[in-house]
């Protein structure tokens, strides 16, 4: 038979019981503010691994904006920031009396309204699509032959796109065995806007499709539940669960792309610039690259990318005070929130 311990005296027990209770006023250990330098310790691990794409931001993003001093510099290379003249904002307004500079604003702003309304819905079909098909593994196999273009330079695509639809590629050559009028869409000025879309949309839909597939994971299954016991069929289903539920994302997207609406593709831009000319094909992109570049006008340069930039910077932070006042997150919290 086991020992078993003797119970203790009745004067200890209610010692025990009446044991008083810590402070009120002593926050528990979990609960105390970490100071900066515990705070780094504790979380080294994380800052590591980010230490790299935080250096990538540092070093391509944040120093190259340094270099905006030259809009307003008659800047020579041989004499530096240091030593170039001040101009004021001279290159400005030798920018903005150039009419290539209001043509290649044109052709960017109609590029990127195309691609913005034609494109954009594109990755978001394309996940509801992939999102009802029953099988997993047609469903992966699908979602990787979509995702695989994103992997492909500029220069291999347009090879690709000049071989199918060019003067001499496969389409002129069914229309001309058809007996109709060749057509060489690859040097068609109107056309021009199209072609970039279409061939966005062929390298770059799967990745959108990975962002909003990952959306639809989150949606609580018994929404759709819910919904088919009160009787909604697959058409309210999608318009009442599954498009709220992917809201939140699809606003942050076009909050991005609205900041990148000035840059539509300098590579695949300049590429086919010459096929249709200046004309169709000139866009901010291309009209600094020329100027900076290949004219050695770098204030006019500078200054147009710093007008793309405090665009950029406006149109983001206009949307996202926009998705506040609708009642959505946006791209980060407000001050206010």
């Amino acid at each position: 038979m086991a020992d078993t311990a003797p119970p203790l005296p009745r004067e200890k027990r209610r010692k025990r019981v009446e044991e008083p209770a810590p402070p009120a006023d002593r926050a528990p250990v979990a609960a105390r503010r970490l100071t900066l330098g515990q705070r780094i310790k504790r979380d080294r691990v994380m800052l590591l691994l980010t230490l790299p794409g935080l250096l990538y931001f540092v070093v391509f993003h944040y120093v190259p904006l340094l270099g905006y001093v030259v809009a307003f510099q008659d800047y020579q290379p041989y004499l530096g920031y240091m030593h170039s003249v001040w101009v004021g904002f001279a290159n400005f307004s030798a920018a903005f009396a150039e009419p290539a500079f209001w043509s290649a604003t044109f052709n960017t702003l109609e590029i990127a309204l195309v691609q913005l309304v034609f494109f954009f819905p594109v990755p978001v079909a394309l996940a509801l699509l992939l999102n009802s098909i029953a099988s997993d593994r047609i469903r992966r196999f699908v979602q990787s032959v979509v995702y695989l273009p994103h992997f492909i330079g500029w220069v291999i695509i347009v090879s690709i796109f000049q071989q199918i639809l060019g003067g001499a590629g496969v389409l002129p050559n069914v229309l001309g065995g058809l007996g109709l009028p060749r057509y060489d869409m690859m040097s068609d000025p109107d056309a021009f806007p199209w072609l970039l879309t279409l061939q966005v949309a062929w390298k770059d839909a799967g990745w959108g499709t990975i962002i909003i597939l990952a959306a639809l994971l989150n949606i609580d299954r018994q929404q759709y539940e819910a919904a088919a016991i009160d009787g909604a069929g697959p058409r309210r289903r999608l318009w009442h669960v599954t498009l709220p539920g992917i809201a939140p994302v699809l606003i942050l997207l076009l909050i991005l792309n609205l900041g990148q609406i000035l840059s539509v593709g300098f590579e695949q831009i300049l590429l086919q610039r010459d096929a249709v000319g200046p004309d169709a094909g000139e866009v901010l992109d291309t009209y600094v690259y020329y100027h900076g570049i290949k004219d050695n006008d770098w204030g006019v340069a500078a200054a147009v990318g710093l007008v793309k930039a405090v665009i950029g910077t406006a149109l983001v932070l206009g949307a996202n005070k926009l998705a506040h006042r609708l009642g959505h997150e946006g791209v980060y919290r407000g001050a206010d929130r």
